[in-house]
């Protein structure tokens, strides 16, 4: 008789990290729950071994019967983005923090072991130094970062009053397989490659000298993992899950390769660089992937 395999929930998961997060979670031999309302996830992400809910993260009521039995929560859902955010602030508040809320009274109820969030390197804001270590101050310069950052202080009240196990990962740009190109706020990589595609110039804002902390879907992945197993977190920590180094827009383009057009700069921070190590510490982990071999990967899917 096969032993009842473990169940967990990725909240997003129909998403482009979410779905990644899936499948290694298939593949490791969990029950996947994905819940994904499909608004920007894809329905041809999901694993075929997921359970797939079509369910507004929102909605408690349908949230609470599938969160049953449930050992590890991954809220990965979202509406991301810094620059849609500024355009819609009242619609990415409700979806990310009320929405945050509902997910950690889901897993609450169903006295889950461990929750764990997906934060966002956007809280930061500019600082006046680098490399973004944890213990600073936010300072977000968007609603987006904004409410990444409240959803950190949820989940660390959740520890303190509730007792429920929380642990918030703070990505720095995330890139890889299935990365979104679509939209005037797709992923900056992704963008470039579309661009390329069309046979045009790849469009960088500003001069192009500002620069970002990449990181491999794959390591951000893993980091979920280990985030959900450790016994050194659960009280709400914050980690950062990034590079460890940065790199400038325009040696992004040069690695990908093609002509580039300047576009105006927009409100963001002008560099971006996580400090590690308290995910080493706390995690045991390290990225395996720079960035430049993880373009060559994506470059060479682009030509096969």
């Amino acid at each position: 008789m096969n032993k009842r395999k473990t169940k967990v929930i990725v909240t997003g998961g129909a998403g482009f990290i979410g779905s990644n997060l899936v499948d290694a979670l298939v593949k490791e031999g969990y029950e996947v729950h994905v819940i994904d309302n499909l608004v920007a996830g894809k329905r041809e992400n999901i694993n075929n071994k997921a359970k797939l809910h079509v369910i507004d993260i929102r909605n408690s009521e349908k949230l609470i019967p599938i969160f049953k039995n449930a050992k590890y929560v991954f809220h990965l859902a979202a509406l991301p983005r810094v620059q849609y955010s500024i355009g819609h602030p009242v619609e990415t508040n409700d979806v990310n923090v009320t929405g945050t809320i509902c997910v950690l009274e889901a897993a609450r109820k169903a006295k889950v072991e461990r929750f764990v969030y997906s934060a966002s390197s956007s809280a930061y804001g500019d600082q006046p130094i680098t490399p973004l270590c944890e213990e600073m101050t936010p300072a977000p310069k968007s609603p987006y970062g904004l409410q990444k950052y409240i959803g950190e202080l949820y989940c660390r009240i959740w520890s303190e009053i509730y007792g429920l196990k929380t642990v918030s990962l703070r990505y720095f740009n995330v890139y890889g397989l299935r990365q979104s190109e679509k939209g005037a706020y797709a992923l900056v990589i992704a963008k470039f490659f579309k661009q390329k595609r069309q046979n045009k110039p790849m469009t960088i804002t500003g001069d192009g000298k500002q620069t970002r902390d990449f990181t491999n879907v794959r390591d951000v992945v893993r980091a979920n993992i280990l985030a959900a197993r450790s016994r050194k977190v659960g009280n709400g920590e914050i980690i950062n899950i990034g590079g460890g180094r940065n790199i400038s827009m325009n040696k992004i383009a040069e690695i990908i390769g093609g002509s580039v057009a300047y576009i105006p700069a927009r409100l963001e921070p002008h560099d971006t660089l996580a400090d590690i190590t308290r995910a080493g510490k706390f995690l045991d982990w390290k990225p395996t992937i720079n960035i430049e071999q993880g373009i060559r990967e994506l470059m060479k899917m682009e030509n096969s």
